[in-house]
């Protein structure tokens, strides 16, 4: 199925099969299934989103991550998704700003060539209470790779790549304690600790699509004072 938003194509034809359970989530996932932070009814935060892209690797199935420059004010240092707030030229928030912004943050951010990524799926916007972001998530199929690396030392420190398979590891899974009390997933990689809102989406993308391996939730990595 293919539609256009705005000139900007969202189309599930051609995916790998692999890809498919994740297009399925797309169509079917609830918000309050992905998240409990939600925007607020009355509106409000600032309209942004995030490229969720999947690649194939050396080991296979590969999720793009970046680690934000420590220097920014909104999350310092954390791995994320590619992505950051709506520019004027993205285009209407409620329609084609989304993919516009997504696209082209990423390719601010990490130099990755947009004519290669495919939008297979848009995710329910969600809301990060502490910088106040609404945020909606953005499925991207890297049908043709593309050099990528940190364009702006002052905004992004790296640029990697995570396999599937050491998301899904359960050696790879514990709850992240917050200062704060907050708990939520985390994936402790060699690439460094995600936490916060990016292992949110992807522990509900591994659940929902059916790649979640049982792995022990009373695990948990204590996040410093800083985080």
């Amino acid at each position: 199925m293919t539609s256009t938003y705005g000139g900007v194509a969202v189309s599930t034809q051609g995916l790998p099969e692999w890809l498919e359970p994740v297009a399925r989530v797309a169509e079917t996932i609830e918000p309050l299934q992905l998240s409990r932070f939600l925007p607020p009814a009355q509106g409000g935060g600032r309209p942004s989103a995030v490229l969720v892209l999947f690649g194939e690797g050396p080991r296979g199935p590969e999720l793009l991550l970046m680690e934000r420059a420590g220097s920014l004010r909104s999350h310092p240092g954390q791995a994320s998704f590619p992505g950051g707030a709506l520019d004027p030229e993205d285009g209407d928030p409620d329609g084609v700003g989304p993919l516009r912004a997504a696209l082209r943050e990423a390719e601010e951010e990490t130099g990755l060539d947009p004519t290669g990524v495919q939008i297979f799926g848009v995710l329910p916007r969600l809301y990060i209470p502490v910088s106040r972001f609404v945020v909606t998530p953005v499925l991207g199929w890297w049908r043709e790779p593309s050099p990528v690396a940190p364009v702006d030392p002052a905004e992004t420190a790296r640029v990697f790549a995570v396999p599937v398979a050491d998301l899904t590891n359960p050696d790879n899974r514990a709850m992240a304690l917050h200062p704060s009390g907050h708990q939520g997933p985390a994936f402790t990689l060699g690439a460094g600790l995600v936490w916060g809102f990016t292992a949110g989406v992807i522990d509900r993308l591994l659940h929902y699509a059916g790649w979640e391996l049982p792995w022990d939730r009373d695990r948990q990595v204590s996040l410093d004072w800083q985080a």
